[in-house]
């Protein structure tokens, strides 16, 4: 098991923010293994191809918002059947859309601490997306929520990281960036 804080092990608050304080937990985990996508979040799965230590390798920014839930006690299925979550960031699209929760950004809900943000979703007949993160925080008047990145790479490659209002944004070179 990966240790939580005290704040995300307390029964005394909602499972929203259980899912917020177990993310929160989380920050400044990076992979041991420089360089790889090796992380105990998809092991713990298990999803992608092994590495020891009940690590395996793949990006995992959906895996690591699947255990923050699955920890906070929402149930799912984890696999890759329609409607079911898994290492793909377009499977919690997939999923908020099977269980009537999705939200897209331009209809006004103001995002609430244990939700999902996905960046980059493109639709169509085959939808994709970037990544998802966390909300940590209400998103009312601001560009985008409080989040907590798995697989973040703005304070270094592949960690566990914070940012405050996050939204996603294209790079000089069409690539997607929060």
């Amino acid at each position: 098991t990966l240790p939580l804080t005290s704040a995300a092990a307390r029964p005394s608050i909602t499972a929203p923010q259980r899912m917020a304080a177990i993310a929160g937990s989380q920050v400044g985990y990076s992979n041991q293994a420089a360089g790889t996508y090796c992380n105990r979040f998809s092991g713990f799965w298990p999803a992608g191809p092994g590495c020891g230590s009940g690590r395996t390798a793949e990006e995992w920014c959906a895996d690591f918002a699947a255990w923050a839930w699955r920890k906070a006690g929402l149930h799912f299925t984890y696999g890759y059947r329609p409607g079911e979550i898994n290492g793909g960031a377009v499977s919690f699209y997939r999923w908020a859309v099977a269980h009537g929760k999705w939200h897209a950004a331009a209809s006004g809900y103001v995002a609430r601490p244990g939700d999902v943000a996905v960046y980059g979703l493109s639709l169509g007949a085959h939808p994709t997306a970037a990544h998802v993160a966390i909300v940590t925080r209400e998103s009312t008047a601001r560009r985008g929520p409080d989040v907590v990145n798995g697989d973040g790479d703005r304070t270094g490659f592949s960690v566990v990281e914070s940012g405050a209002d996050q939204r996603q944004v294209r790079d000089r070179q069409g690539r997607f960036k929060l």
